[in-house]
């Protein structure tokens, strides 16, 4: 059997979250009522003209510098022509031989801990079509065009992965990139993050490219992943049967794990590109993109680096608090309220933090809002630090903040959860059990050391866990000799 490699590219649409649509003053708010967020202008009702909403620009120019792609300085609207029931005007107002980024790239970290850079070809503006709503038991579909004219970037790798890690990464950084950006909120439940993937495989060492699959229909990363894992399989399968693969646009059924014919793929002339009549050209100055260039917040790639940096945490540790900006301003700002050491705060936050925030479905925003701001965890951590607590104890308190949302010191106040750490009170409690354990005692002292987990058993019994555990350990090894 021969070896194979996969190429794969990625197509990502990311819809911008500004109020108005791109060409149109009209709401770009989800989950409306069909067709309310509607005018003569995304309808395509004759004689209407579009007119740019000058904060797309804006937000493209922001991420094609945060990638570090060439601003164009002179770019331009074509029309795009389908036909398609959710598509009004039969055409779709994109760009295609001047788009307003090209040439820019994301370096993504594989598991090994190397890095690799993948290369963007382009990211330009469009439009999105509406909806087409599929009414079971019925022989029509419904349309609802509140979604056409809601302004996309379309963001276009360079066919530089070769494995579903590498995607998923890339996806993964992209979505980051632009969260931090504020230009999306990125939800691919909600739609405003879209992935097309593009897939072929070649015998290892051919410089040609195979036959290009695309791959729609992908609504979650792990659904990418997988779909990416099942295509390769399945063409490496007919070429190794000595069939042809067939280019075409595939579905992928999460439920089957498997990807299906949906209809030929179409090329570029397929859609019969020419300029935009009702639009002028766009003409970028300097002055314009320098300023944006300042608007530039850290990125996730900035910020893993000064984590690992400043604070002496694991690179592992410093990617998942930065996968998110809310969660990476949230374990800051705990940090600058404590006097505990940060890799501490980073395991916390990664064990039981993120606990909560699986159990209740909540994002960290909401967490820090409504129950844990990070002013209570610091409070918490603190009382750990100084010996009030225990570690076991904390993870009481915690649930309690989970619960109540009250401060880790009220709750051990109320509860008198304070760590007993009166060495003679503790030293006087110890001599009570090894005076009423004196076979332990003597076992002890012919070599069974495992038996000082007992006797701290004992203690933190005999005080309801409340004893300092490396108090106790200290004066039992001293009095057991």
């Amino acid at each position: 059997m021969k070896s194979y490699e996969a190429v794969i590219g990625l197509e990502v649409h990311v819809q911008l979250n500004t109020k108005t649509k791109i060409f149109c003053g009209c709401s770009t708010e989800f989950g409306a009522p069909a067709n309310t967020h509607v005018c003569p202008v995304c309808m395509g009702q004759p004689g209407v003209l579009p007119v740019l909403n000058e904060e797309v620009l804006h937000k493209a120019i922001l991420a094609g510098l945060a990638i570090q792609a060439n601003i164009a300085e002179f770019s331009k609207f074509d029309r795009k022509n389908y036909f398609y029931p959710d598509l009004p005007k039969g055409y779709q107002i994109s760009q295609y031989d001047y788009p307003i980024c090209q040439k820019g790239a994301i370096e993504i970290v594989l598991s090994d801990g190397t890095t690799k850079r993948i290369g963007v070809t382009r990211i330009h503006m469009e439009e999105d079509a509406g909806k087409s709503i599929h009414l079971e038991g019925e022989p029509y579909s419904a349309v609802d065009l509140n979604r056409a004219g809601v302004p996309l970037l379309e963001i276009v790798s360079e066919p530089d992965m070769r494995s579903s890690e590498e995607a998923y990464l890339y996806l993964k950084e992209l979505r980051s990139i632009m969260k931090y950006l504020e230009v999306s909120d990125v939800n691919m439940e909600e739609g405003s993050l879209r992935c097309d993937v593009n897939v072929s495989v070649r015998p290892v060492g051919q410089k040609e490219f195979g036959t290009k699959v695309e791959i729609k229909n992908l609504n979650s990363f792990n659904g990418v992943k997988k779909a990416i894992e099942y295509e390769i399989e399945r063409q490496i399968a007919l070429l190794e049967n000595g069939e042809k693969i067939i280019q075409e646009t595939r579905l992928y059924d999460a439920k089957q794990n498997k990807t299906f014919p949906m209809r030929d793929k179409e090329e570029a002339n397929d859609y019969r590109y020419f300029p935009e009549p009702d639009l002028p050209p766009l003409r970028i100055g300097r002055d314009l993109v320098e300023k944006i260039q300042k608007e530039l917040p850290e990125l996730p790639q900035q910020k893993r680096e000064r984590f690992v940096r400043d604070y002496g945490i694991t690179l592992a540790d410093a990617e998942v608090l930065t996968e998110e900006k809310e969660m990476a301003d949230y374990f800051e700002d705990v940090v600058r309220q404590t006097r505990i050491e940060p890799k501490k705060v980073a395991n916390w936050i990664q064990s039981e933090v993120m606990a909560v925030l699986n159990e209740l479905g909540w994002d960290i925003t909401r967490l820090a809002k409504e129950r844990i701001s990070s002013a209570k965890l610091a409070d918490l951590m603190n009382l750990i630090q100084e010996n009030v607590i225990s570690g076991k104890m904390a993870k009481d308190v915690f649930a309690e903040m989970v619960d109540t949302g009250e401060s880790a010191s009220v709750i051990v106040e109320k509860k008198g959860l304070k760590q007993i750490t009166d060495t003679s009170a503790l030293e006087t409690l110890i001599d009570d059990i090894l005076s009423k354990n004196p076979q332990e005692v003597q076992r002890y002292r012919e070599g069974k050391k495992n038996l000082l987990g007992f006797f701290v058993g004992e203690v933190m019994k005999a005080t309801k866990g409340q004893a300092n555990p490396k108090l106790v350990n200290e004066i039992l090894q001293k009095k057991l000799g």
